[in-house]
């Protein structure tokens, strides 16, 4: 009881302390905005992510006005036509005699609310014939804030998930190390050292290769959760591993042997979850190491493949140094995972700074 009273009020200092970190809990709120986002992607984005009109390949972001000719009338774009001009470039002219107001709650393209319930009323858009492009359009005329995200939905779900898969394997495989040692613990280790001296992108790469090429989208995704699964649980396990060497001599430890309870039960109930306060900030200082796997896989055309949207694919449009020239709101998916990927190593850190007392108190036990 007293161990459980300690083990609380440790955490609750550690907590105290992270809500001390003004940074950490901002980059907390950024997301949860993103995450909001990527759930009721479908709610907040004026498009689907497939709508595309052609004729306006690359159109700059709307200018959202409120006022004409002096006169304050709410939010609303002016219609824009393209044409092609000097050297066949594409060139948007405003036509301010057409207005389309912004209207609220409007009907657009049916979608699934988070995924089950069937509905066509979107936070915000412009009855057709006009366009609302908040971020710009792509090559093929699709609104870049409704693919972000509808993106952000891959993108930062597969952390998660990833994340999950392997730091469970990388528990299980580093808690059996530990607890057993000898010979199991020589096979296993050598395993892990394996993965981790064989570069990871690559390997990444040849494993991706390893996967049908007639794979459907949700088939693709679920096949780089494996992947990203699978070449990132050895760094976890070495570290679990030594915990567990020093956890299996202590006397609660023992003391279950002597009861005569199994070994699976030993490792689960008594030695992993003393590894948890450590396993916490590792998960925050991994997940983007997968949103970049998937962001670098979409990005080279071995990911999630168009019409379907993620960060990365939305990134492939920049690959050309001209392309960035004439449509700079093209890297807009960047910043978003350059936003997402410092945010968690903000908490990663923050938490390894308020949790590292706690840490250092259970090896001196």
């Amino acid at each position: 009881m007293k161990n459980n009273i300690r083990a609380r009020s440790e955490l609750g200092i550690a907590f105290d302390q992270f809500k001390r970190n003004r940074l950490a809990i901002f980059c907390v709120f950024v997301l949860a905005v993103l995450y909001f986002g990527a759930v009721f992607a479908g709610f907040l984005s004026p498009y689907s992510f497939k709508n595309e009109q052609r004729n306006f390949s690359y159109a700059p972001p709307s200018k959202i006005h409120f006022f004409h000719d002096g006169q304050f009338i709410g939010p609303f774009v002016y219609g824009r036509t393209s044409i092609i001009g000097e050297y066949h470039k594409r060139e948007y002219v405003t036509d301010g005699s057409v207005r389309y107001p912004i209207r609220f709650f409007t009907k657009g393209d049916p979608y699934k609310l988070l995924g089950l319930i069937p509905v066509q009323t979107h936070l915000f858009g412009v009855d057709e014939p006009g366009r609302l492009y908040l971020f710009g359009a792509d090559s093929r005329g699709r609104d870049l804030f409704s693919r972000v995200l509808y993106g952000s939905r891959v993108s930062l779900s597969i952390g998660l998930i990833g994340v999950s898969i392997s730091f469970t394997i990388g528990l299980l495989i580093g808690g059996v190390a530990g607890y057993y040692g000898g010979k199991v613990d020589n096979v296993l280790m050598r395993l892990c050292e394996f993965f981790m001296m064989v570069p990871g992108f690559y390997l990444l790469l040849a494993l991706r290769a390893a996967v049908p090429d007639n794979f459907n989208s949700v088939q693709v995704y679920f096949s780089i959760v494996i992947i990203l699964s699978f070449i990132g649980w050895a760094s976890l396990a070495r570290i679990i591993r030594g915990m567990c060497l020093s956890l299996r001599e202590r006397e609660y430890v023992l003391a279950s042997k002597t009861l005569g309870l199994s070994d699976l039960k030993i490792i689960i109930r008594h030695i992993l979850p003393h590894t948890i306060s450590y396993s916490i900030f590792a998960v925050m200082l991994s997940i983007p190491g997968y949103i970049l796997g998937e962001s670098a896989l979409s990005l080279i055309g071995l990911g999630i493949q168009d019409p379907y949207a993620s960060w990365g694919n939305l990134l492939s449009d920049a690959m050309s140094i001209v392309r960035i020239k004439f449509a700079p709101w093209i890297l807009w998916p960047a910043g978003f995972i350059f936003m997402t990927v410092i945010s968690f190593n903000i908490i990663g850190d923050a938490l390894r700074d308020s949790l590292d007392p706690m840490l250092k108190g259970q090896h001196e036990k």
